[in-house]
């Protein structure tokens, strides 16, 4: 048998098509929000605000990014007048962060953005198998510090 005969097919590699499919579907997301004027780390912390105001290094806990990193994050989002922080009345060592008026509508826009990606990507599966497809991502053994944040 020949070295090319003993090479397994790169797509059977279980961690080699999910990185395929993760970067394309990265792709997919970043192309739509871009179009909303925002990265995946705006629209993410969008939605944790959407449930109603939260205390800043919650915020970043939720996240799991480094609280510099959330002021930058932060910095753009209220830049642009999607989010507020303000301090605590209780406690003014604490901020407290917002969405605003325009940040739900932002963020309205990106779901339905996503909405359409994600029914592009998984077209080919009906709800029960999403469903599965869920469960299983949600074991598959990641860590957020091995995630680099690149925004």
């Amino acid at each position: 048998m020949t070295q090319a005969q003993d090479t397994p097919d790169p797509m059977q590699r279980l961690g080699l098509q999910l990185a395929w499919h993760g970067s394309l579907t990265e792709a997919r997301i970043r192309r739509a929000l871009g179009a909303a004027g925002l990265t995946p780390r705006h629209a993410m912390t969008l939605m944790h605000l959407d449930g109603g105001p939260v205390g800043q290094r919650v915020l970043a806990g939720r996240l799991e990014v480094d609280p510099s990193v959330l002021v930058g994050i932060l910095n753009d989002l209220e830049g642009e007048g999607l989010v507020e922080r303000r301090r605590d009345p209780a406690d003014r060592r604490r901020h407290i962060v917002a969405i605003t008026d325009s940040g739900s509508a932002a963020l309205n826009r990106t779901n339905a953005a996503l909405d359409e990606v994600e029914r592009g990507i998984f077209a080919g599966l009906n709800e029960q198998e999403r469903e599965v497809l869920r469960g299983l991502l949600g074991r598959i053994n990641s860590a957020g510090e091995d995630f680099e944040c690149r925004e």
